[in-house]
C-alpha cells in the first residue's frame, strides 16, 4: 500500500484545522466585545448557530459560483445580525473584519493532527487542497503549526474552479507534479473531497468523526486521524 501512494493530499478545515472549535471562539469574544447581548442578540449558542446556518448557506452559493467571497464575508454577518435587528453597516464591517483577523489566528487542531502528520511526513509527499481563502489559509496553518510538513498547499480559487469540480483537483496535480493513481485524497466532505477526489480517479479517506451517512464514493472511511497508520 505504501508504494502505491506517493502524495497525500489533505483538506484543511475539519479535517485537520479545527474550523468549529476556532469558530466559536471567535464568535464568542465578537459576541462580547460587540456587546451584543445588550444589543437584543440574549443568547450567544443560538446566535452561534443562527450564523452557522447562514454561512453554510453563503458557502454553498460561493462554491457553486453564485456568490463572490467579498460579498460572502460581509453578507453572512449582515444577514445574521438582520435577524436580532442590527442593521447599522459600521457594525456588520467591523464584525467581519474581525472575525476574519481573529479566526485564523486560533490554533486548535483536530485530534491527532500533529501526531499522524509526523508519522506519515517522512515516507508521503504532503499537500493541502482548499477552498477556504488563500489569504486566511496560510494564517491558520502558520498559528497552528502546520505548515511545516506541506509541500503545497493550493486554495482552489487558483484553480478557477472549487472542490468538487474536477478542475480543482487536476489543478492540483499538475502544481504537484503527480498522477491519479499514486495520490489519495483525505478530507471531512463527502461530496467537495470525497466525491470530487472520484471523479478524478483519485482514491480518497473520508474522515467521518461524527459518524455520518458513509459515502459510495469513498476508498476508506476513518473516525480518527490516527486511523490513518492502519491505511498507510
Amino acid at each position: 500500500m505504501q508504494n502505491k501512494y506517493q502524495h497525500l493530499i489533505f483538506d484543511l478545515d475539519r479535517t485537520l484545522w479545527d474550523f468549529e472549535s476556532n469558530a466559536r471562539i471567535a464568535l464568542n469574544e465578537i459576541y462580547n466585545e460587540y456587546g451584543l447581548k445588550e444589543r437584543g442578540v440574549v443568547d450567544f449558542d443560538g446566535f452561534e448557530k443562527k450564523y452557522k446556518e447562514i454561512n453554510e448557506v453563503c458557502w454553498d452559493d460561493y462554491r457553486n459560483g453564485k456568490l463572490k467571497k467579498e460579498i460572502l464575508r460581509n453578507l453572512r454577518f449582515e444577514l445574521t445580525l438582520k435577524e436580532y435587528g442590527i442593521s447599522d453597516r459600521k457594525t456588520i464591517l467591523d464584525i467581519s473584519e474581525l472575525y476574519l483577523y481573529k479566526s485564523p489566528r486560533l490554533t486548535k487542531v483536530i485530534e491527532g493532527a500533529h501526531d499522524i502528520l509526523d508519522y506519515l511526513s517522512g515516507s508521503y509527499q504532503l499537500h493541502i487542497l482548499t477552498n477556504g481563502f488563500v489569504e486566511v489559509q496560510g494564517i491558520k496553518m502558520d498559528k497552528s503549526g502546520l505548515a511545516p510538513y506541506f509541500d503545497q498547499v493550493v486554495a482552489s480559487e487558483f484553480a478557477g474552479a472549487k472542490k468538487p469540480h474536477p478542475q480543482a483537483f487536476e489543478f492540483t496535480l499538475e502544481r504537484i507534479n503527480a498522477k491519479a493513481d499514486n495520490c489519495l485524497m483525505i478530507g471531512d466532505d463527502p461530496i467537495s473531497d470525497i466525491k470530487g477526489a472520484h471523479n478524478v480517479g483519485i482514491d480518497s479517506v473520508y474522515f467521518n468523526p461524527d459518524n455520518n451517512s458513509p459515502s459510495v464514493y469513498a476508498t476508506y472511511t476513518i473516525q480518527k486521524l490516527m486511523e490513518l497508520k492502519s491505511i498507510l
